[in-house]
């Protein structure tokens, strides 16, 4: 019988479920031998089908060995995999898939004897829970095996960091991978059900919002299916984002309910739970070392749910954080004395870290809990990883082979934490000198950027972050110090004005004074560094006094400071920052602090959230700026003194978590060619030059086996008919083949075909949720991501607007000659706090009320907004997807993952050079992308000339607001959203995303997009070959890149 291991370390590792002598692999790949996944004996004739009864006629109580086998600290032992074990005790078994029959009993077997529901009756919710389990039979086998053979042979192995996960629903991804689709629709018309409702009954897991968290979930996918050595860690959000309500009003947010009925596809391990504390304080032992004692202690509990390969017996893990109390800190004199809330406090406060994604943080309570989410994430995954290494290494722990056994991938800033979290543990648990630690450390970490703009980089209070994690304060003041060293040595002290500035750029705290042993490296002169006209030095005795208020509040920075604007959002800009921002933009109201905030790709959810008001409480919002009367003498006749000002507060001192990224780690990548130049040039130029070898570009991909595969079956016949093997699910290379065939009238009639069966489920689908009946016929045209100002909702339903009123102006001959039938469908969510973001929504709802209900228009222009865009609503919408809109200003999308997914798909795309949309356009033809607008280069000259006064709007564009502002979509006032297009400077105003520049060149474009698909034969051309040139896009391509070239992890396919 196999040894099966369970944890007896405080540390917590894994426990593996239990199972017994005759369960073995389930191997769906063709032409593989299969082994037995635990336990000797029971003879080679065992069917591969028993397996699915396992648990009723075979299952063992599952008993737990408290002594735990290192493989790796016996060696004298000839270590072999439990697969090859197994082969060699049961001889070789060609192994079958199950059958329906026996998937069917299995799925009675968990209806009836691990229920969730009552026994009355077997309806639509119970049938899911029990198929759900059924597969979870299969996939718990196939990931007990990789991990033991992952323990046994000791791996390199990766871990992903990040605070979202949006995987969408399981179960068809799932039976897909393991390829029992066939046998599971077939056992499930046995028991009286239908495959496609049973998976409709899924909720999505609420564990992400858009492109951050899809790409996470399509790169485990990938490093599952490729067989690498992976974890993913993230949290586990109880209510998600929010789920989105569309009303009369427009966006209304409610909790999400995905996990009330429970999840089937997670396990909680209650064996695996890990301290994590906050507040207190840092005391020096005896010995010497730091201790952080006292605080707030709760605990991290792991819930992991597999993650099957395709056509693979890998299945990894993604472990999910949740968060509690012990339950000796419940009350229970208080309880008992009437204090309830009291009583459960410190329960209530563990708990709630996991409550939410990315709640609001306009107060000071909200900044507590996203920085605790942040850490909870970092400690708990880092402690897990950790008491992995030592176990894997048994007695003789070796801490500088650290590295060479873990890479740590930080998914954007939100895991910064790590890297003063791995020091702490080093040095304070571990008993590692610094030098040692840091050297693990740098090797270990790796950074993902997302955010082009360096206002949208994330920064903490200093402060804040002193109160909540002392030690860490310490450790980052310390690599700070390092860091510094490092600048100075670079760039030596003769040039003080240099030095000074690569100082304020690259330090990881900004606004904090140099640390003791540099503190002479600036010295300034003696004398103000403001010149004060020689008439104003003859001062009364009242001035002199204003003089020292005045010399109190000087700056360091002798020449052109700007001050900070009072905003809660966008904190203190780099004074050389690349993208100038005019500072009466960056006055934020309270209801418009996400506005600018997150001006990031896609990935980066949740507008600005992230990188917004993280200061400590009144922070920056209680800074002084200058108003227009301030330091100006007074008119005469003012008994001869002048007004004395304010004192200016000094700046926030931050903490820069993307440069703490870029030091405490080896690599840093951008995830799209422009977007990585963009970084090296722009954003960390200066760290570019200091260590150019960190910097690389790995472009985003997303998977076709989600995104192409099971989403549309019908194209994913159509591709392995004509290409003549399915392999290119796997090696989407061969996806190239189809240029050959492009103008073959048969395929382009298999083509359309499919695109119009699609269509009829999008159209059902439309009707449910919306009440909106449209036309299979018409065009569709799609944009569905998170709604920002800078992705440019606001340009598409302009545009929008603009045909509506050249419609209304013709004749009904007219219009049906000039323009193409359309239905524009939008969907994505607004952040609860984003104002104008929620404007933009309204008014999308507002215009699709009036253009829907009137009879002149009829089937020729549709505008509808799904609510509550998710990954299951883009498996319906995506196939069924002509034209796709990625159109936001040019520089300001890092990537993008859904412009990928669109043109797998077969749909053509309109957009901007931003992101991947260039890339896009290389492979798919530039002929077969619809573009427009500025370039990212342009930008900030357009920028200044609006401010200059020298941007003349387009007739056309004025019209349109105008006709907006007539009343037309209703009684709502648009004034605030239309005057964001207006003006030449301010807050708010200015067009900041030049949807007014773009908007000529905008309409121009779609009239092109009309002309071509009149011509259905070079509209499906053109489809054709975006598909046939998407096949860069696979995330498989670029998980091969990152284990190559950053982890330096190799695949380990189980024999």
């Amino acid at each position: 019988m196999a040894t099966w291991r369970f944890s007896t370390t405080p540390s917590g590792a894994e426990a593996v479920s239990s199972c017994n002598a005759v369960a073995r692999f389930i191997d769906f790949s063709r032409g593989r031998n299969s082994g037995v996944v635990c336990g000797g004996g029971g003879g080679s004739g065992i069917k591969a089908k028993q397996l699915m009864l396992m648990r009723r006629w075979q299952v063992r109580p599952m008993r737990r060995s408290f002594s735990v086998r290192n493989v790796s600290s016996e060696p004298q032992q000839k270590v072999k995999d439990p697969v090859t074990q197994q082969q060699e005790s049961l001889g070789t078994v060609s192994p079958f898939p199950p059958d329906a029959s026996s998937i069917a009993s299995s799925i009675k077997y968990h209806a009836e004897f691990t229920p969730l529901f009552s026994s009355e009756k077997f309806d639509l919710p119970k049938a899911f829970f029990a198929t759900a389990q059924s597969i979870c039979d299969a996939l718990i086998i196939n990931w007990n095996a990789t991990y033991d053979y992952y323990e046994r042979l000791n791996v390199k192995q990766a871990y992903y960091l990040s605070m979202e996960f949006l995987q969408g629903r399981a179960l068809l991804n799932a039976i897909g991978n393991l390829g029992l689709t066939g046998a599971y629709a077939d056992a499930l018309s046995k028991l009286g059900h239908n495959l496609e409702n049973i998976a409709f009954q899924e909720p999505d897991a609420a564990l992400g919002n858009g492109g951050l968290g899809r790409l996470a979930s399509c790169f485990l996918d990938s490093l599952a299916t490729l067989n690498y050595p992976a974890w993913g860690y993230g949290l586990r959000y109880k209510y998600g984002l929010f789920k989105q309500r569309i009303t009369k009003e427009g966006q209304e947010e409610v909790a999400e309910d995905w996990l009330e009925m429970s999840n089937p596809w997670e396990i909680v391990r209650n064996d695996v739970t890990y301290p994590v504390k906050f507040y207190g304080k840092v005391v020096a032992g005896s010995d010497g070392n730091k201790h952080w004692i006292g605080g707030e202690d709760i605990k991290a509990v792991a819930y992991d749910v597999p993650i099957p390969g395709y056509k693979t017996q890998t299945t990894i893990n993604l472990r999910l954080w949740s968060t509690k109390a012990p339950s000796e800190d419940f009350d229970l004199f208080a309880f008992n004395s009437g204090d309830h809330i009291q009583a459960a406090e410190a329960l209530y406060n563990a708990e709630k870290i996991c409550y939410v994604l990315y709640p609001g943080d306009e107060s000071i309570e909200g900044k507590i809990l996203r920085l605790k989410q942040q850490y909870t994430l970092c400690s708990a995954s880092l402690q897990d990883i950790i008491a992995r290494f030592e176990r894997r290494l048994g007695a003789k722990v070796k801490w500088e082979e650290f590295p060479e056994k873990v890479a740590v991938q930080m998914n954007d800033t939100h895991p910064t934490l790590c890297i003063p979290e791995l020091m702490r543990i080093l040095i304070d648990v571990k008993g590692l000198s610094w030098k040692e630690a840091w050297n693990i450390t740098q090797r270990t970490m790796a950074y993902t950027n997302h955010t082009v703009l360096p206002e949208a980089l994330e920064k903490w209070s200093l402060e804040l972050m002193q109160k909540l994690l002392p030690r860490h304060v310490e450790i980052i003041e310390m690599i700070d110090e390092e860091l510094i060293r490092t600048i100075v040595s670079e760039y030596g002290t003769a040039d003080s004005n240099l030095l000074e500035k690569k100082l304020k750029q690259m330090r990881i705290l900004e606004n904090v004074e140099l640390p003791a042993a540099f503190s002479d490296l600036l010295v300034k002169p003696e004398e103000s560094p403001v010149a004060v006209p020689s008439d104003e030095l003859e001062k009364s005795e009242d001035e002199e006094e204003e003089g020292e208020v005045e010399e109190e509040v000087e700056l360091t920075d002798g020449e052109n400071v700007e001050l900070p604007a009072a905003s809660s959002d966008l904190l203190v800009k780099p004074k050389e920052s690349p993208v100038a921002v005019p500072s009466d933009e960056l006055e934020k109201s309270e209801d418009e602090e996400e506005e600018e905030g997150g001006v990031e790709d896609e990935e980066e959810e949740e507008g600005g959230v992230e990188e917004e008001g993280v200061e400590e409480e009144g922070g920056v919002e209680e800074e002084v700026e200058p108003t227009d009367g301030e330091n100006k003498p007074v008119k005469e006749g003012t008994q001869g003194k002048k007004k004395i000002p304010e004192p200016v507060r000094d700046p926030p001192k931050m903490v820069r978590m993307a440069n703490l990224c870029v030091v405490g780690g080896h690599a840093v990548n951008g995830v799209a060619a422009i977007h990585s130049e963009i970084v090296k040039d722009e954003v960390f130029n200066d760290f570019f030059k200091l260590w150019p070898e960190k910097f690389q570009n790995k472009t985003n991909g997303v998977t076709p086996r989600r995104w192409i595969r099971f989403c549309n079956p019908n194209l994913s016949k159509i591709i392995t008919n004509w290409t003549g093997t399915e392999d290119w699910v796997l090696n989407t290379e061969k996806l190239a083949e189809l240029r050959k065939f492009v103008d073959n009238e048969d395929l382009q009639a298999q083509w359309r075909e499919a695109k119009r069966s699609n269509k009829l489920k999008a159209v059902s689908f439309l009707k449910e949720k919306t009440g909106y009946i449209v036309s299979p016929d018409a065009m569709f045209d799609i944009q569905v991501k998170r709604i920002h100002e800078y992705k440019r909702q606001l340009l598409n339903i302009l545009g929008i607007v603009y045909r509506y009123k050249m419609m209304k102006e013709m004749s009904a001959s007219e219009r049906k000659e000039k323009f193409v039938p359309r239905v524009c469908i939008f969907g994505g969510k607004a952040f609860a706090t984003y104002v104008q973001a929620k404007r933009i929504v309204k008014f999308i709802t507002d215009v699709g009320a009036t253009v829907n209900h009137d009879p002149d228009i009829g089937d020729l222009l549709k505008v509808v907004f799904v609510p509550d865009y998710n990954v299951s609503v883009a498996e319906l919408l995506i196939p069924a997807s002509e034209l796709s809109q990625h159109i936001s200003t040019a520089g300001m999308e890092a990537s993008g993952t859904s412009n990928m997914k669109f043109a797998m798909n077969g749909c053509i795309l309109i957009g901007t050079l931003d992101g991947a949309n260039v890339e896009i356009r290389e492979e798919v033809g530039e002929d077969n992308f619809f573009l427009f607008g500025a370039e990212a280069h342009e930008i900030a000259g357009l920028r200044k000339e609006r401010a200059e006064g020298k941007f003349v709007p387009d007739p056309c564009f004025e019209d349109v607001k105008e006709f907006v502002r007539s009343g037309v979509f209703g009684p709502y006032n648009y004034d605030e959203l239309m005057g964001s297009l207006e003006g030449n400077e301010g807050f708010g105003r200015a067009d900041y995303f030049l949807v007014g520049k773009d908007f000529p060149s905008y309409i121009e474009c779609q009239e092109k997009v009309d002309e071509a698909y009149k011509d259905q034969k070079r509209w499906t051309r053109m489809s054709i070959l975006n598909t046939a040139g998407s096949y860069k896009f696979s995330s498989d391509r670029t998980i091969h890149e990152y284990a190559r070239e950053i982890w330096n992890i190799k695949p380990a396919e189980l024999p």
